[in-house]
Parts: C-alpha cells; structure tokens; sequence
C-alpha cells in the first residue's frame, strides 16, 4: 500500500538551530533600521524606463533630464530613483533610520560623515559599503510624499460565503498599481561576512537559513532577514541574501492589493511586450503571491500580495536549499529566473565564477556544487 507524499511538506522553515549554529541576530547592534527606504539605479534611457515603471504601476513623482523618481501609492518617499548614467547597473539601497539620532550613532561608530540629501529627497543619510562592496544609504527626515488612491481588494464570496450578491466580477486589465517597496535581494561571495555586518550595523534578524544540501555543517548560504521592530510585526524579509560566484542585485518585490490586481496587471505587460521571468505562484519563505518580470535593462523586478509578518520573538527556520523550496504552487522556476537561461548574462556568470574560485572567499569548490545542485534541481 502506498500514500501520497506531498513534497512541500516540512519546507516551511520551523526546524530551529542546532546547538552551535548562526543565532540570526547581532547581541548588540549599533542601530535598528525601521525599513527599506528606496532603491537607486543607473540607466542610459530614462524614458524607456519610465515606460515600463508605468506599465508595471509605478507612478512618476519626479522627471527630470537626469533623475527619474518613481513611487507607490502609500505615503512616504519615492520607491526607486532612477539615475541617467552610460550603462545600466544597481547602485545600491537606502534604509530608513528610526530618527536622525541613530543616523548620527551609525556615522559615529563607522567614522563616516552625515550628509543632507537632495532637497527633493530632504532629510540625511550616511553612506556606507557593505562586505561585498554595496553601496547603503542610511536616511532619517525625508519628505512625506502623501498617499495617493489606490486599487480595492475584490470582494469575494469564499466557499459558501455570500459577500456578493447580484455583481460580476471583472478586474480590469490595467497596471497593478505598486502600493510600496517590500524587499531587495543581493547576491555575496561573503556570505557570511556580510550578512553579519547588516545583524551588527542595522539590527535586522534572520526570519529564515537555507543551507546547501549536505553541507549544513558549513553553514547558511541564504538568509531571509527582516527589521526588528520588537513587538510590532515587520515583513518576512525587507532584505535577502545568496551565497553566489559574483557580488550583484538579484532582484526587488513591490507589493500590491491582491491576486487579481497582479494578475490583471500581467495580462497588462504582456500585452505591451513585455516579459515575464516566472509566475504567477506562492513562496514557500515569506508566502508572499508572486509574479517576476524583466524591465527593459535586464533588472528582475515582483509584484507580490499577502507576505508573512514577523515580530522580533521568532527565531530563525534552518531547511536546505533547493529549486523546489522556492514555492508552494504555481510554474516551475524558469532558467531565467534561475540565472540559467543560455545567453550573454550566464557567460557572465560562468566568468565571474572561475573569478570566485580563484579568489579567497566563501564561494569554493564545495559551494560551487552546491550552487549549481540547486540550479538544475
């Protein structure tokens, strides 16, 4: 007699730490940094940009020949700015400091200068470079941009529940409109180093590890790593890290209302060109509803809904490392989505990873195995 084994049980990360293993937390971090603020990027046509943050549902709160700053529909400062610049490339991400004394504490202990911000932005920052070389803006006092109307979860009648009663349902085919900025992902050769300097610098703690399989006794190799807001819950992860053969962005989600709303919004895209990475389906770290898209410049760019909320008593989840720990339902990963897709950025990636062997870091033979097991998993 057989039974059916459902392959995503026991993924969800509760398995704890084994005596020894990475606490997912700093015991005395010199600030606690509230959330992500903004993303900053370089590309050489602005308007082609602003194209396709307008399809996506961004909407454009300031345009310039040089600067392009695009935000959400909640209140707060823009999600992303856009730089003119020769080439397309991340410059790096801004959190958002709990009051301009911690942005102070943070310059002190670093021996860095606090500087005021551009006045569209307004408020300070203090500038700093992580382990594998990111550029991270530290901010407190920037403008308030006020919230703007956005889309309307539908309202449904969920099994035999009567919220509904003589209206159709007809999400119109429109942008999901972008409500805010939820989380970016980088991609080490120092891991570790540089996943504790985020623990040290600006509190955050690990929600989730992942570890190659069979390598456990080596340690993490992914973390999902949100604020610490003590009792008040904060996302799964505002910030995600891979053990990998180059430093870079991987990719950065942006929340909207709801299912339809996203879906609808992809019919949108892709009847403008666009294209989709992978979607749309439900991870397994942090549960988010996703849907991943290239912008014209090559960037990997979520809509997602419905995301896990943590508060600072939860303790990391250990669980290994695998294509199939990416999500509950929905398609298979793509190899694009998986940095595989045969072409001028996997040629790359194979160059940067001969680098890595040869340079000393975390990413070695054994890691190299590990890595590319889970790609083709």
């Amino acid at each position: 007699m057989t039974h059916d084994h459902d392959p995503h049980a026991d993924l969800h990360g509760e398995r704890g730490a084994l005596p020894g293993e990475h606490p997912g937390r700093a015991r005395d971090p010199i600030i606690k940094v509230h959330d992500l603020a903004w993303l900053e990027f370089e590309k050489p046509d602005l308007k082609r940009a602003e194209l396709f943050a307008g399809a996506f549902g961004f909407t454009t709160s300031l345009s310039t020949r040089d600067e392009l700053h695009l935000r959400g529909t909640d209140a707060g400062p823009p999600c992303v700015i856009v730089r003119r610049g020769p080439g397309s490339r991340f410059l790096g991400s801004a959190f958002r400091a709990a009051d301009d004394g911690d942005v102070l504490r943070l310059a002190d202990a670093t021996g860095r200068k606090v500087e005021s911000l551009p006045e569209a932005l307004g408020g300070i920052t203090v500038d700093l470079k992580d382990p594998s070389g990111a550029r991270v803006r530290v901010v407190s006092g920037t403008h308030e941009l006020p919230a703007l109307p956005g889309q309307e979860p539908l309202t449904f009648n969920s099994g035999h529940g009567t919220a509904r009663v003589n209206a159709a349902q007809r999400p119109r085919r429109e942008p999901s409109k972008v409500q805010r900025l939820g989380h970016v992902v980088l991609q080490s050769t120092r891991f570790r180093e540089t996943l504790d300097w985020y623990l040290r610098h600006l509190g955050m703690i690990v929600s989730d590890f992942q570890y190659f399989p069979g390598q456990r006794e080596r340690g993490p190799v992914m973390g999902f790593v949100r604020c610490d807001r003590g009792p008040t819950p904060a996302d799964h992860h505002t910030l995600a890290m891979n053990l990998g053969p180059s430093n870079r962005y991987v990719h950065s989600a942006f929340q909207v209302c709801d299912l339809d709303s996203m879906a609808a919004g992809g019919e949108y895209l892709l009847d403008r060109g666009y294209q989709r990475s992978w979607g749309i389906g439900r991870h397994i770290e942090g549960s988010q509803i996703f849907d991943y898209w290239r912008d014209p410049d090559g960037f990997l760019v979520e809509h997602f809904s419905d995301g896990d909320l943590f508060d600072c008593t939860l303790e990391p989840g250990w669980k290994p490392f695998s294509a199939s720990t990416l999500f509950q339902w929905g398609p298979a990963p793509t190899m694009d989505f998986l940095g595989i897709k045969p072409g001028r950025d996997s040629l790359r990636e194979l160059r940067e990873t001969i680098g890595a062997l040869r340079d000393d870091n975390e990413f070695d033979l054994h890691r190299l195995r590990g890595f590319l097991k889970v790609a083709t998993s």
